[in-house]
């Protein structure tokens, strides 16, 4: 898309913009207006992705494309179902720029890298929304967890330099973390390491039955 097109566009976004702004000054209904206003990210979204695709090179546009589109799901939402938009908005919003973030890096495997801020804004999503499902649960565990998911997909990931065999520690650390946060926010801790020193004893003593047969 050249330059021109894209002011044109921009152009019409704001005329647009202009003239939702004063039918909402006439009092034009709220219902209707949360329709067109979402018409203005959707539009710009589209635009954005439209550069990406005509050009590989734009991988930048897929983030702010990405955001634009979930902003437009996220208005005619808070406008009919405000409940449900305050409680998965941010998620959503943190979600879609995370997913924008994943299709740089498959679009293009040299940018390898945006896995990593890819799984930290889904995480993020994900664990802004089982907040509102689950309220006074600690996070905390869940959100490392995501991490360490993230670095062990990065391990595996094909990459022009190899396998990121390196991302394997910070996904033990970071997995073994969040179970351990997770099992002590939900009281399976308490289970767990009783369990765990009777698996040991279990084993020391099998091994010690094994090499005296």
């Amino acid at each position: 898309m050249r330059r021109f097109d894209v002011r044109v566009i921009g152009g019409i976004l704001l005329i647009l913009g202009g003239i939702l702004l004063l039918l909402q000054n006439l009092g034009f209904p709220a219902g209707p207006l949360a329709f067109l206003w979402a018409v203005l990210p959707g539009a710009g979204g589209a635009v954005f992705l439209y550069l990406f695709v005509a050009d590989r090179a734009k991988w930048w546009a897929v983030i702010p494309g990405f955001a634009l589109l979930s902003l437009a799901a996220l208005i005619p939402l808070n406008e009919f179902l405000p409940d449900v938009g305050d409680a998965f908005g941010g998620g959503l919003l943190l979600g879609a720029i995370g997913l924008a973030f994943w299709v740089v890096c498959l679009a293009n495997r040299e940018q390898w890298w945006a896995v990593i801020p890819g799984g930290v804004l889904l995480t993020l999503g994900v664990v802004a929304g089982l907040s509102s499902i689950l309220p006074g649960i600690d996070m905390g565990g869940p959100f490392f967890v995501g991490l360490g998911v993230t670095f062990a997909l990065l391990s595996v990931l094909p990459t022009p330099q190899g396998r990121m065999r390196w991302a394997l520690i910070p996904a033990a650390v970071l997995l073994v973390m969040g179970l351990v946060m997770t099992a002590a926010a939900t009281g399976i801790l308490k289970y767990l390491w009783p369990a765990a020193l009777i698996l040991v004893g279990l084993y020391l003593i099998f091994r010690l039955l094994r090499s005296r047969a």
